[in-house]
């Protein structure tokens, strides 16, 4: 049975996961009117994946005999000024995610909920690689520089981007 504070924390990571998922679902857009077809669908497939958290986390609390809560969402922003700028902010975001899910650790740590202190660990794992990739991607972006060229096949080579984290390789 899940505590009202961890039920709490739970539903506010429940709503950062569907902000996440809007946010790349924009970004996503944004890059697609841009003809960044390589970047849109990447970004496509990461607002995919955060759906996939939330609901994750829907589901743990409905089944710990908690109510999963669906609320309002904020507006993402919808243009960037460069491609670079909107991978920043993808770092960023995924930086306050990591963020949100340590407070949730040391809450159930706190309240000692094992269950989802466990549970949590999966999340922690997760964010090491989104982190990772991002900054992956990052480095990329800054040896491309200017270069149209470079920009060409970035794009179309950012499908196929696959990044092995310490933690991936790390089997529990």
């Amino acid at each position: 049975m899940l505590s009202k504070v961890i039920e709490k924390a739970l539903n506010g990571q429940i709503r950062i996961e569907a902000e996440s998922s809007q946010i790349y679902l924009a970004m996503a857009c944004w890059a697609e009117v841009k003809g960044l077809e390589g970047v849109a669908g990447f970004m496509y497939d990461q607002s995919d994946e955060e759906r996939e958290h939330m609901l994750k986390l829907v589901k743990f609390v409905n089944e710990r005999g908690g109510h999963a809560h669906v609320s309002e969402l904020k507006a993402p922003n919808v243009t960037f000024n460069s491609f670079k700028e909107m991978f920043e902010m993808l770092l960023k975001h995924e930086v306050f995610v990591s963020e949100s899910i340590n407070d949730l650790v040391h809450a159930a740590l706190q309240e000692r909920d094992y269950a989802t202190h466990n549970f949590l660990q999966w999340y922690v794992a997760e964010q090491i690689e989104e982190e990772a990739v991002a900054r992956t991607i990052l480095d990329k972006i800054n040896l491309i520089g200017d270069d149209k060229g470079g920009l060409y096949l970035f794009d179309r080579d950012i499908q196929q981007l696959t990044v092995s984290t310490a933690a991936a390789n790390n089997p529990q």
